[in-house]
């Protein structure tokens, strides 16, 4: 059951410690998750950001790794 893994421990940061993050680990160890729409991603998002609008992310989950730390935003 996908819906499950939404029930998985977060930690909430800023968006100071998010750019932190995302200069530290440049797309590598961490996934930038932008759930936003399409057209609101075109207009700026972090670079490496992996587009999935959360709409889509019930049937999309498969395309994250599940022992990967994931920043959404």
């Amino acid at each position: 059951m996908k819906w499950m893994q939404f029930f998985t421990p977060v930690t909430s940061i800023n968006w100071q410690e998010a750019h932190q993050l995302a200069e530290e680990t440049p797309g590598r160890d961490v996934v930038f998750l932008d759930v936003r729409q399409p057209k609101e991603y075109a207009h700026g998002h972090l670079p490496g950001a992996k587009l999935i609008p959360l709409g889509d992310l019930d049937k999309r989950l498969d395309e994250l790794g599940k022992e990967q730390p994931i920043v959404i935003y």
